[in-house]
């Protein structure tokens, strides 16, 4: 039976499959409403871990939930992320690890969220304009000062994972990874090892035709959809994985959600294990 739970950091219990606020849209009117209303279906249905980025709207998304949300219930963990810095002039986004620009981020985080601390706040992208050190040493003094509770990095390799956990402590990893797309493997073998907790973004995505077509027949046989199947697949593969679907629609949201009861057997995890190498 897979575990539907997950302790991040060791302590901090949250249910393994989560929601992604990334998608949910800030605006017009009526599309803000919808996403109001998904983020609060999220909670209703038992989501306790629902990750958002200073990146999502420039703090818009942060916002959001927190109008959506706030108070929030005791089991419930609004995970951010800062290091990425917008250009005033142009719009653009570059990566930014400078000491004063993260602090200042967490500072903005608190402040958007309504919140005394940040449980889990994650590097967005390590700036490699920036030692490592001061990087995470602006998290690490941050963490000291009771702003933030744990510590995350984003998009790392083996070797950066390495380096950083000779820094701080590091309690979760987000890499992009899915069923077809296991780029990451070795990262989370090492997430495995370590007891971190590794959140996939774009948990799922689909490849060229044969892969399609070798999910949709799971799909068919255990009487689920092809995303239920892949989010299934997530959950069963390790289990350190906490997967954050996210979408601005509620049906969407409980179909997905709903893959936490599907229980694949030996057979299909096997044949899903081998379809990289179809795609």
């Amino acid at each position: 039976m897979t575990s539907t739970a997950f302790r991040i950091g060791g302590d901090l219990n949250v249910r393994r499959l989560g929601f992604g606020a990334m998608h949910l849209p800030t605006e017009p009117i009526r599309a803000r409403e919808t996403s109001l209303a998904v983020a609060r279906r999220a909670v209703e249905l038992g989501v306790t871990l629902i990750d958002t980025a200073y990146m999502y709207g420039w703090g818009a998304n942060e916002e959001l939930l927190a109008e959506a949300l706030h108070p929030y219930p005791d089991e419930l963990l609004v995970t951010t992320k800062v290091g990425v810095a917008r250009s005033g002039s142009s719009g653009e986004w570059k990566l930014d690890g400078r000491p004063a620009v993260l602090r200042a981020q967490v500072e903005q985080a608190l402040r958007r969220l309504r919140l005394e601390r940040i449980e889990l706040l994650q590097l967005h992208r390590i700036d490699p304009e920036t030692p490592l050190a001061d990087q995470l040493g602006t998290l690490r003094d941050l963490r000291t000062e009771g702003k933030i509770g744990r510590i995350g990095l984003s998009e790392v390799t083996v070797d950066e994972l390495k380096e950083a956990r000779g820094i701080v402590d590091v309690a979760s990893v987000q890499n992009r990874y899915n069923l077809l797309d296991r780029e990451h493997e070795p990262v989370l073998t090492a997430c495995e090892a370590a007891g971190i907790a590794f959140l996939p973004w774009r948990p799922v995505a689909w490849g060229e035709s044969g892969a399609r077509s070798e999910v949709g027949a799971v799909a068919a046989e255990v009487d689920a959809t092809p995303t239920q199947v892949a989010l299934a697949w997530l959950l069963s593969h390790s289990p350190v994985i906490l997967p954050i679907p996210g979408t601005a629609r509620i049906d969407h949201l409980e179909e997905n959600l709903a893959a936490e009861r599907l229980q694949l057997t030996q057979a299909h995890r096997d044949r899903l294990d081998r379809l990289p190498g179809l795609a």
